[in-house]
């Protein structure tokens, strides 16, 4: 967890009496938040929530040794935490008052002088929109941080991530550091569960991104109304000051007609309706497409423009990015300055969002992070655009995760490729060849004929799919994307896409990218 250097103690009585709990035990002085007591400095209040086998409480000895201050939980937890010795700052609801608790830890209540704090939320586009506004932010001369799913960026220092949306407690200290750092801007990535599940408690966004609602989570939320619901609080006054949201997809409409924030609405030619794109107060054409990347024209409110190119494949991406842009000026960065800057092209790295992992000669090999139907249909129809032979598309299905979309995911990998090869991604507890049997089923059922082969592990599935493929063909590897893991049985075994796919373009006599594009860890 990233926390500030410098942090300002308060006591755990002033604490207690700000978030309406009972301290039991000496007072001490708290100088950060956690739910780990593993990932706890001394001096930190170590918060213990009843989960769903265990209560936190049980690993209060062990945030003692490691030096907590005291203990956030309640009444259960407090009882369980009592041999240890902590002091026990006791509340209804542990889950429900961490985000207020780091708040004033922190000091990040709204107007305790932090940065501009730009969310986006959606199914599909958040990450990657949050990278494309690192990277533009940084390109226009603004000291920026970012918040993903694939890593934590703090005034260009990044760190591997854990939790799409951190805790809030890990968020409330990002905030800390990134003002501690002078960070003038933090993009975070919002998911639904980080609204269901407290992650965000706390924080006001200056400005609130919609990208789309597309099927996903069905295992957490059953259906899409709740899962809309599940959004729907990130576009209220007590969460956001404003909001840019994209008409590409139909619930961006409603989103839009029911915020009870200011609105501009964006919308891409080719993916929203022509009623949706023509009403829209942003405007974003692509001008063209190329392995390398996507060029596009943003047009605005009172005669705004700007052509640039955003440094991956697909309408998709030129929509992400022409989103971030139209946050950044809603923010208020001035455009002047904005079109200057980015004019030409967009210089940022968006991990493992269709990455260019081969070389100059032989079939082009993407890795993507893609494992929504969704996702599956616009970067194999960008694929498809720039690839002037054969496409294969290569994939798998989490375990353990929702299970209603696999049809759709086969469905639309035959439609949008001319071979597909089905592997595991992370089987979790359930039985891979369980997963890949109803993959396999699926895309029979809709293409029956369709060129569909089973391989597995992935390392002989990328083998396989290297051999279909010739020069001026390509490979859509969606799934593992930036990730270097695959979980089993909940163990994580290292594992790179990427590797291996360059491995296997090797092994084939094709030379692979060379190592660092568009990476700052080299890989």
């Amino acid at each position: 967890m990233q926390r500030p250097e410098r942090p300002t103690p308060i006591r755990s009585s002033d604490l207690a009496a700000r978030i309406g709990g009972t301290l039991t035990g000496a007072d001490a002085e708290v100088t950060g938040v956690t739910v780990s007591s593993t990932d706890l400095a001394p001096g930190e209040l170590f918060v213990g929530i009843r989960g769903l086998n265990r209560h936190g409480a049980e690993f209060a000895a062990a945030a003692a040794e490691n030096g907590a201050a005291a203990i956030l939980t309640d009444a259960e937890g407090a009882e369980i935490a009592a041999p240890s010795g902590l002091p026990a700052i006791v509340v209804d609801d542990p889950r429900g008052a961490l985000g207020d608790a780091a708040m004033a830890v922190y000091r990040t209540a709204p107007g305790d002088d932090l940065p501009l704090l730009l969310a986006t939320t959606g199914t599909n586009g958040k990450t990657s929109v949050t990278h494309l506004l690192e990277g533009m932010l940084t390109q226009i001369g603004v000291v920026a941080g970012a918040s993903t799913s694939a890593e934590r960026v703090v005034a260009g220092e990044r760190v591997v991530a854990g939790l799409t949306s951190p805790e809030a407690s890990e968020l409330h200290a990002l905030i800390a550091r990134m003002r501690e750092r002078h960070v003038e801007a933090f993009a975070v990535e919002v998911s639904a569960q980080a609204v269901t599940r407290r992650r965000v408690e706390g924080v006001m966004w200056d400005v609130m991104g919609f990208t789309n609602l597309t099927h996903e989570h069905f295992d957490d939320y059953g259906d899409m109304e709740t899962y809309y619901q599940a959004k729907a609080p990130l576009f209220t006054a007590a969460r956001s000051r404003r909001a840019v949201v994209s008409l590409d997809s139909a619930l961006g409409d409603r989103i839009a007609r029911e915020a009870e924030v200011p609105v501009e609405t964006i919308a891409t030619r080719g993916i929203a309706d022509d009623e949706a794109f023509e009403r829209a107060d942003w405007k974003v054409e692509v001008t063209y497409e190329a392995q390398t990347g996507t060029g596009f024209r943003l047009t605005g409110p009172d005669g705004r423009e700007l052509s640039t190119t955003v440094p991956v494949i697909g309408a998709h991406m030129a929509a992400n990015a022409g989103l971030g842009i139209a946050m950044m000026h809603a923010v208020g960065y001035d455009w002047e300055r904005i079109a200057a800057g980015l004019a030409g092209e967009i210089r940022a790295w968006v991990p493992g969002r269709t990455q260019l992992v081969s070389g100059p000669e032989g079939p082009a090999v993407y890795v993507d992070f893609g494992h929504t139907p969704d996702a599956f249909e616009k970067t194999l129809a960008a694929v498809r655009r720039v690839t002037p032979g054969r496409v294969v598309m290569l994939f798998g299905a989490d375990g353990d995760r929702d299970t209603t979309k696999r049809y759709d995911m086969a469905r639309t990998a035959v439609e949008g490729s001319d071979a597909t090869v089905i592997t595991d991604h992370h089987p979790r507890f359930e039985n891979a060849a369980d997963i890949r049997a109803t993959l396999m089923a699926a895309a029979r059922d809709v293409a029956p004929e369709h060129e569909t082969y089973e391989s597995s592990p992935p390392e002989a599935a990328i083998v396989k799919a290297v051999s279909l493929v010739g020069s001026g063909d390509a490979i859509l590897w969606a799934g593992p994307g930036h990730q270097n893991y695959r979980d089993i049985e909940g163990t994580q075994w290292a594992y790179s896409a990427r590797e291996l796919s360059r491995r296997a373009l090797i092994e084939a006599g094709w030379p692979p990218a060379e190592r660092g594009w568009q990476n700052p860890y080299g890989d």
